[in-house]
């Protein structure tokens, strides 16, 4: 006899469905039950002794119910079971397995988010609006052939269609060239062989509006533009070797207003050069050294020495002739994107770029701020690291445009290697590394392809992600080239496929130097010497007969691909047609 007595155990029914439901579920003019069969009119279906009976009964005729002007339909709309509702927790553990991207579907369509299967768009000035990022800035790290130019140049040609115009401020590789090309225009080459030059001091469209503004507008577009000028020549000088004072930007400073011509009473602003620069520095005016408060001509000089050597090496330097006299060609703004190709200047070093590439920075800011059309611009800064190098007013002036890139209506796009390459702007514990390190939080996209383990851990350390967003960089993006994890400020990583078309892929292709010679292009000479071979893929399996025709389709399609996208994007442009000499 149990100590709790002879308690009957109770028998507990079977809730039936109509319950279960119920207690979840709003079933006002809902039917829980399932409806008898047509023609059955009994209260209780016929049993067969002995026969198991089936639980689930048809509740519609096999084509399903049928109805007026609809035809059939798979479910009874009266019939349909209502939509289950619980909280986020509670559905999480019935379905585990459903996700989303965390985007919204606006803007360029780059790929699929591998985690949900859905599509994945990116709209940069969308998610600040949105409140999903605070800046527009991107940041893309990458092996090299992990798909970094490709990203990009996707990303730029996609968000055409939306009305953002890119400008590649300073192409070190010529990957760009063949997208520009395909699109009708003509990029700008410096360097070696090229008739264009590029003044750093160049008015721009200042020079034309300048007698349409007001007293007060002329002196606020001015100061701006003088302050631009100032830390360009005195980061140029810089990166010479020499610190350059308080006393000497105010020397240059008043320098460059004097030869502008805003001394003369607003009336017309004249176009200067670097070597006019140099020339009032080596051989000042006595009203010069006088207005800058030198006690005599002799003391203004030998203050002024070291910058005016630093600033006399671009003249008379490996850049001579390339930032030093007027401008020679006309940008056309309404093109979709632009580009300064800068390949022609790597046999002259990585200092040439990296003036080349400060000179140009502080250019296309000036042209891009003085636009009046009010379109948002992609300006994408490819190597950003070798202009950096210079000193601490180039990498001040990476700084400020990240900084203005909402009120310019700008997203600044920075393209590196690996994060150490912001490590190497300066000696450990300076303050340009200091300042360089904390770009990386003026980017809230950051864009992160295929890395080595150290370069993980590295990546891991000064984004602080977690140790499977690091899995991600160093296993799944090294499997295959367009595969990058990319990160929204404190958002989960998301694990993004880039895809591409056949059009884009024969356009984005940075292999091509590395394949066979095509047949249009001719040796330099005759001599065996002149001709040079290059690397071509091996087939899998040897072909058994050649086919010309194939080859010849292969080129045709390619052709055709580029007008294809020449037509779908933009009309014919060309730039730097006419010289101006």
């Amino acid at each position: 006899m149990s100590i709790f007595g002879n308690r009957r155990r109770r028998r507990l029914d079977p809730r039936s469905t109509g319950e279960l439901l119920s207690q979840f579920t709003d079933l006002d003019g809902i039917p829980t039950s399932t409806p008898a069969p047509e023609g059955d009119h009994t209260d209780e279906p016929t049993r067969v002794p002995g026969r198991r009976e089936r639980v689930n009964q048809a509740t519609a005729p096999r084509q399903g119910p049928r109805e007026p002007g609809r035809g059939w339909a798979a479910v009874d709309a009266a019939r349909r079971a209502p939509v289950y509702k619980a909280t986020t927790a509670e559905v999480g553990g019935l379905f585990p397995l459903l996700a989303s991207n965390g985007v919204p579907a606006i803007g360029a369509r780059l790929g699929y988010d591998t985690q949900s299967g859905g599509a994945f768009y990116v709209h940069p000035t969308e998610w600040v609006l949105r409140g999903m990022v605070t800046n527009p800035n991107l940041v893309v790290f990458g092996e090299p052939g992990r798909g970094k130019s490709s990203t990009v140049v996707a990303l730029m040609l996609r968000m055409m269609l939306f009305g953002v115009r890119s400008l590649i401020s300073g192409d070190v590789k010529g990957e760009y060239t063949p997208l520009l090309r395909s699109l009708g225009i003509t990029p700008i080459a410096l360097g070696r062989g090229s008739h264009h030059r590029l003044n750093a001091l160049d008015l721009g469209p200042l020079r034309g509006r300048w007698h349409t503004w007001s007293a007060e507008r002329q002196n606020e577009e001015l100061t701006g533009i003088l302050a631009r000028w100032t830390r360009l020549l005195t980061a140029l000088a810089e990166a010479q070797g020499y610190a350059p004072t308080v006393t000497d930007e105010l020397v240059v400073s008043t320098v460059l207003r004097r030869l502008v011509g805003a001394a003369d009473g607003y009336t017309q602003l004249r176009p200067i050069t670097i070597p006019q620069v140099v020339a009032q520095l080596a051989d000042p005016a006595d009203d010069l050294w006088t207005q800058t408060r030198f006690a005599s001509h002799r003391q203004f000089v030998d203050h002024t020495r070291q910058i005016t050597d630093a600033l006399s090496n671009l003249v008379v330097g490996p850049l001579s002739g390339l930032f030093d006299e007027p401008t020679n060609f006309d940008l056309d703004w309404d093109a979709p994107v632009q580009s300064m190709d800068l390949s022609l200047l790597r046999s002259r070093g990585d200092q040439a770029i990296a003036v080349a590439l400060t000179c140009l920075g502080s250019w296309s800011s000036m042209i891009t701020d003085l636009q009046d059309d009010g379109d948002v611009r992609i300006v994408v800064r490819d190597e950003v690291w070798r202009q950096m190098r210079l000193g601490l007013r180039a990498v001040q002036a990476v700084d400020s445009d990240l900084r203005l890139s909402r009120a310019e209506r700008k997203i600044q796009l920075l393209v590196m290697h690996k994060p150490s390459d912001l490590l190497s702007v300066g000696a450990a514990g300076s303050q340009e590394v200091s300042i360089a390190k904390d770009l990386l939080a003026l980017c809230s996209t950051r864009i992160l392809l295929g890395q080595s383990t150290r370069v993980g851990d590295e990546l891991a350390e000064e984004l602080g992600l977690s140790d499977r967003e690091q899995a991600v960089i160093t296993g799944w993006a090294m499997e295959g080239p367009g595969r990058a994890l990319w990160k929204l400020e404190n958002t989960p990583g998301m694990k993004i496929q880039t895809v591409l078309s056949s059009t884009e892929r024969s356009i984005f292709d940075t292999n091509s130097g590395l394949r066979d010679t095509p047949t249009d292009r001719q040796p330099t000479g005759g001599g065996p010497a002149d001709r040079r071979r290059r690397l071509t893929a091996v087939p899998a399996t040897p072909p058994t007969h050649l086919d010309h025709s194939e080859d010849s389709d292969d080129s045709d399609g390619s052709a055709e691909a580029a007008h294809a996208v020449a037509d779908a994007v933009a009309p014919e442009r060309r730039n730097g047609a006419a010289v101006h000499r």
